[in-house]
């Protein structure tokens, strides 16, 4: 695998005047090119991943019905081309409850997962980076937070702020980037050493660029694969403490709730718990391709 070397900024290296536009149009080129050459599976995963999300951002949109609309009689009503999900026990469209749903659960997602990642990249950079007391701290209380149980920091904050989504953004990130520190500290132990990072020393750079412009985007790709693994986890955490009544209240829904509703009616209405929970699955699953794609390169080589 080939080292990266520090690029010297100076003029022998800045682009040519006027090639602004050609040098953008050149790049919209070679990143068509390599989306074409992609994996079948990290393609077949985007456009999972891009459909999904898409029709649950655009849900208001989107859904035939709004997410609360109830219709006594059209109770129980089996997948139809009028309710393709068919309907609950109080006639609401399990469809429209599903997009909402799953608009609800891609915003907390992301927000759990995204905000410890560059907290956790930083302070395991920084950590391992520099050794000595600093990694010996940082890497004490990384330890502390990881071995604490997980679920029940979640449920234990959300005892103290009380049931809904507030203890779920508050608890998840307090949690979670101890893990992104730990796998970029290990990271940053092997690539301190690497030829590119000796010459950042030698030609004199600060540490603080050394870190952030040289170390981080090198390490930064094993914490992404990793975020997608999280990703999956955090919605199935947040999935499973609508189901105990922890997340999202009642009436709006989320698919841990509307699962939760359906469970008694599994054998007579088997649409209301089995259809979401498959779209929960079938995210996962594009989630996960995408993740396999990431960790073997291929999305950086564009190798088939």
């Amino acid at each position: 695998m080939s080292v990266p070397v520090p690029v010297l900024d100076g003029p022998q290296n800045a682009a040519p005047a006027g090639s602004g536009a050609p040098a953008g149009a050149g790049r919209v080129r070679a990143l068509t090119a390599r989306a074409r050459t992609l994996p079948t599976g990290v393609k077949i995963g985007a456009a999972i991943v891009g459909i999904i999300a898409l029709a649950a951002l655009l849900a208001p949109l989107v859904a035939p019905y709004g997410q609360n609309k109830i219709d006594v009689l059209a109770q129980f009503q089996s997948p139809s081309p009028s309710h393709l999900m068919g309907t609950d026990d109080v006639g609401r469209d399990v469809f429209s409850r599903t997009l909402y749903g799953m608009r609800v659960d891609l915003l907390v997602v992301l927000f759990v997962t995204y905000i410890p990642l560059p907290i956790g990249v930083l302070v395991g950079a920084i950590a391992g980076y520099f050794g000595g007391a600093i990694d010996a701290v940082i890497g004490r209380l990384a330890d502390a937070t990881i071995a604490f149980p997980f679920i029940v920091l979640v449920i234990a904050i959300i005892a103290i702020v009380g049931p809904g989504l507030e203890g779920v953004l508050i608890g998840v990130p307090l949690a979670a980037w101890a893990l992104y520190a730990r796998l970029a500290r290990s990271e940053m132990l092997v690539l301190r050493e690497q030829p590119f990072m000796l010459a950042t020393r030698a030609l004199g750079y600060s540490r603080t660029r050394a870190i952030l412009r040289h170390a981080v985007p090198n390490l930064l790709r094993a914490c992404l694969v990793y975020s997608t693994v999280d990703m999956v986890v955090n919605l199935l955490l947040l999935a499973s403490l609508s189901y105990l009544g922890l997340g999202q209240q009642p009436p709006n829904a989320e698919l841990g709730s509307i699962i939760a509703g359906g469970q008694q009616y599994l054998l007579s209405a088997w649409w209301i718990a089995t259809l979401p929970g498959l779209v929960l699955v079938l995210f996962g699953v594009g989630v996960g391709l995408i993740g396999d794609g990431l960790s073997d390169g291929k999305l950086r080589s564009g190798a088939p």
